[in-house]
């Protein structure tokens, strides 16, 4: 991550490092990175921070450790919870996740390992799924006779085709790198050597445009999934409307005409 990077923010089991407009998050809880009920509070508690960092325009969130991104819940508190909890179990998950889909700019998922259960609709609720090779991604709730609750059948479908979705929704089947790539469910595959830099050097290529447009196209996108296309439509309107009051807009159209970089300022 280069020596200009800065320790900004230590927990038990999430830590964050900025380097100028980049944030990276590491989810640490050996050995499977599971999504304890803590490790959500820190979750949430770091974006939080990000969300309201000014330099922030741009997460990457990783695993630490060798073997895996995120792994599911925590499952010893399953047999004594009952539906009430159960449901407030799911739903405050769903809380983290969203803020995380929601959050101000884009965040790359850097996958290696075991991406299942929770650590899969972890993973959905990013923006862009870099992989590496010997990354497995699955949703094997149905076997505990469960069904994903962080999101998974929610996400999932919308991801990638509704049919493949909901078999590996009713199967359990954990897929490889290049399965998850084929479907749509992971967005880059490269060696796991390579997995830090290739996401670094997408979150730079991404960096390198208007951030408030960065911003509103992720805006656009997110509220347009969850409207018919007209409506959609709309909204994309709407936003490409207010960039037309920016600085950056101005910016942009004459570097172009002069051919050269531009130099946006996020006004």
């Amino acid at each position: 991550m280069g020596e200009e990077a800065k320790t900004e923010g230590m927990r038990r089991f999430v830590s964050y490092t900025i380097e100028e407009n980049l944030a990276w998050v590491t989810i640490d809880n050996p050995p499977l990175n599971a999504l304890n009920h803590a490790l959500m509070d820190e979750l949430s508690a770091v974006f939080k921070e990000l969300e309201e960092n000014e330099n922030v325009l741009i997460v990457i969130l990783q695993g630490g450790g060798e073997r895996a991104f995120a792994a599911g819940a925590d499952i010893k508190q399953f047999p004594t919870m009952d539906q009430t909890g159960a449901e407030k179990f799911s739903s405050g998950g769903q809380d983290v996740f969203n803020q995380i889909e929601n959050f101000k700019g884009p965040v790359i998922a850097a996958i290696q390992g075991f991406a299942l259960g929770g650590g899969c609709e972890l993973a959905m609720a990013c923006d862009i799924r870099v992989a590496s090779e010997d990354a497995k991604f699955g949703q094997p709730e149905i076997n505990l006779a469960l069904i994903p609750g962080y999101g998974g059948t929610q996400r999932m479908p919308r991801l990638i085709a509704p049919g493949k979705a909901k078999e590996l929704i009713y199967t359990g089947e954990m897929i490889d790198a290049m399965e998850a790539s084929r479907i749509g469910l992971a967005d880059r595959v490269v060696k796991r050597e390579d997995l830090l830099e290739e996401a670094k050097k997408l979150a730079t290529k991404i960096l390198a445009k208007g951030p408030l447009a960065v911003k509103a196209a992720k805006k656009a996108i997110n509220e347009g999934l969850a409207l018919p296309l007209r409506e959609g439509l709309k909204v994309e309107s709407r936003y490409f409307g207010e960039l037309f009051n920016t600085e950056d807009k101005n910016e942009g159209a004459l570097a172009f005409l002069e051919k050269r970089k531009p130099i946006f300022k996020g006004k």
